[in-house]
């Protein structure tokens, strides 16, 4: 008879066994847990890290709704959430100053890229710049595909890539004229239909702006002084097509912008077949394609587009995120016709309620609310890559005659301005506004010769000097009453450029913008306008065009139904 086996060997042996996996399976995390390898993604132009193994604890507890959204806000001024850098601006020694030296660097034909494993994140740089930052953190990891769309909407391209441990597809954003947010998942499959993200970069353009200064010092160099003049000028035309003195604007005078009004554009058809003719000619630079497409009613896009809520009403809601998408609804609206430019957003604080001018364009008479979805929506429109201008300097809000008709007087100290007025063009100054638009209202206590539009104390000492403002300022229309009613609008146009705007807005009249053209002219053939001081202007001009990279190319159908659908769920989702 066989002897019987003690069952409690049988229990010693399987426990055995179980402390030496434990102890074989934390040896093979030691070894091999913080080793991350750089692959070349051809797809994505540059290396693709393999993942993380992430034991990061969970310390972070944020819904992912709210992180979606923060990942979104932070990426148009080029940041990732938990990273204290910025791409496209951050120096190399910042971040080794901060986060000390990398574990990993490698280097690509798109540039070096440096594996910071602790912060669970890659950092790519041009020269010395940031210019792309990737994070693999464990929270964004938990994000699945369909969220990414719900809180994004659909992304501006989609792109995959695949190799033999990859299939990926990566959803790219044009969060801002020049910065990318792109969101890298697996590709989904039947098995996994709704997969989540592996990792997110933020990509910005870094240019050598040395180069790129002296190219632009060398296209002024080779432009007769009519073309520099016709930069700075924005016309309007006359009419729904181009008769002869639409022509001769184009290529007499060489006019380097274009404002549309309703009775220039008809139809769908018809507006983009009229900005496609214009773009058809032979020009120096692509020219300025701009209109009024504030929402509510000042609107002037055709083709019964669903209208967009007035300012007042978006103040009422009070909510970024909706200001950030109607911006970047407006800015589709552009692109789709075909214009670069939009005279939005109003950041005039509606302080004076008898104002006949501003009323309901206004977000409201709270200047930090104002600011806030003011900015958001400037850079909704920035960033479909369409230039937003916010107007109107400096501030139209607590006047009491429509500028149309009339010269508004203000009788505010500078000190009353920088306590209202001027707080939310500070604030968008200084979160990226390219244009500023100046209105035709007189502040007698700041200068009591000449309105804002023309005036040096006001354009120079305080927007350039004080605001620190070094983009493009450009007039309100000065065919409008307060202009014509006090001043000779050719000699008005001098006044402006001497006092420091660079484009001078002559809406309508042939007759007027020719007078304007000519005065300037002249004005620097006497000698009392320099062309150097031309020169700067032009300059100005140049890098906003090359900024928002202006082209010629023409644009076909407009899908009036897919903008309207994305109009109708937008107000859905936010408007009660």
């Amino acid at each position: 008879m066989a002897k019987k086996r003690n069952p409690r060997l049988y229990w010693l042996y399987f426990l055995l066994l179980l402390l030496i996996l434990a102890l074989a399976v934390y040896a093979f995390g030691l070894i091999g847990g913080g080793t991350r390898l750089f692959k070349e993604n051809p797809a994505d132009k540059n290396p693709i890290v393999a993942p993380p193994t992430n034991n990061k604890p969970p310390d972070k507890n944020e819904d992912l709704d709210v992180l979606i959204r923060d990942t979104f806000s932070f990426s148009r001024e080029g940041k990732v959430v938990y990273t204290p850098f910025i791409s496209g601006k951050t120096k190399a020694r910042e971040v080794h100053h901060e986060w000390g030296e990398p574990n990993h660097t490698t280097e690509a034909d798109s540039g070096i890229y440096e594996d910071y494993v602790d912060y669970y994140v890659v950092l790519g740089y041009v020269g010395e710049i940031v210019n792309d930052i990737r994070s693999y953190d464990s929270e964004l990891q938990n994000i699945p595909l369909n969220d990414v769309k719900k809180i994004g909407g659909e992304p501006d391209e989609v792109r995959y890539y695949k190799d033999e441990t990859h299939d990926q597809i990566i959803l790219v954003y044009h969060v801002a004229p020049t910065t990318d947010l792109k969101w890298i998942l697996p590709k989904p499959s039947d098995q996994v239909p709704n997969p989540k993200v592996d990792h997110i970069s933020v990509l910005a353009q870094v240019k050598n702006q040395t180069n790129q200064q002296k190219s632009i010092s060398e296209t002024i160099e080779g432009m007769s002084l009519d073309e520099k003049i016709g930069q700075m000028i924005l016309a309007g035309i006359t009419g729904t097509t181009l008769d002869a003195n639409n022509k001769s604007l184009i290529t007499k005078y060489k006019i380097g912008g274009y404002i549309f009004y309703k009775e220039n554009l008809v139809s769908p058809q018809q507006s983009v077949q009229l900005l496609n003719e214009i773009k058809s000619y032979d020009q120096t630079l692509p020219p300025l394609l701009g209109v009024d497409q504030e929402g509510g009613h000042i609107t002037r896009l055709p083709g019964g587009l669903v209208n967009i809520p007035t300012n007042q009403e978006i103040g009422a809601i009070n909510n970024g995120q909706f200001s950030y998408k109607v911006g970047m609804l407006l800015g589709k609206e552009l692109k789709a016709f075909g214009f670069n430019l939009d005279f939005a957003p109003v950041l005039d604080v509606n302080s004076n309620p008898k104002n006949p001018v501003i009323g309901d364009r206004s977000f409201g008479n709270n200047p930090e609310i104002v600011s806030d979805l003011g900015i958001e929506t400037m850079k909704g429109i920035q960033s479909q890559h369409v230039i937003a201008t916010i107007k109107h300097f400096p501030g139209h809000g607590d006047t009491s005659v429509d500028s149309h008709l009339e010269l508004p007087v203000i009788n505010k100290s500078l000190k009353q301005l920088e306590d209202l007025e001027l707080i939310p063009f500070r604030s968008a100054i200084n979160n990226g506004a390219d244009v500023v638009m100046v209105a035709h209202i007189l502040l007698p206590q700041l200068d009591d010769n000449f309105p804002a539009s023309m005036s040096k104390p006001i354009m120079t000492d305080i927007l350039r000097n004080q605001l620190g403002f070094n983009g493009v300022i450009i007039t309100d229309d000065m065919t409008m009453g307060a202009i014509t009613e006090h001043f000779d609008i050719g000699r008005a146009a001098v006044q402006s450029l001497k006092s420091g705007s660079d484009i001078i807005l002559v809406g309508h009249e042939y007759n007027y913008i020719v007078e304007t053209f000519s005065s300037i002219k002249s004005a620097v053939q006497k000698g009392e306008i320099s062309e150097q001081r031309i020169n700067q202007s032009v300059e100005r001009i140049i890098t906003l065009k090359r900024k928002y990279k202006l082209d010629n190319a023409k644009v076909g159908h407009v899908n009036i139904g897919e903008i309207n659908q994305s109009i109708n769920d937008l107000l859905y989702e936010y408007v009660k």
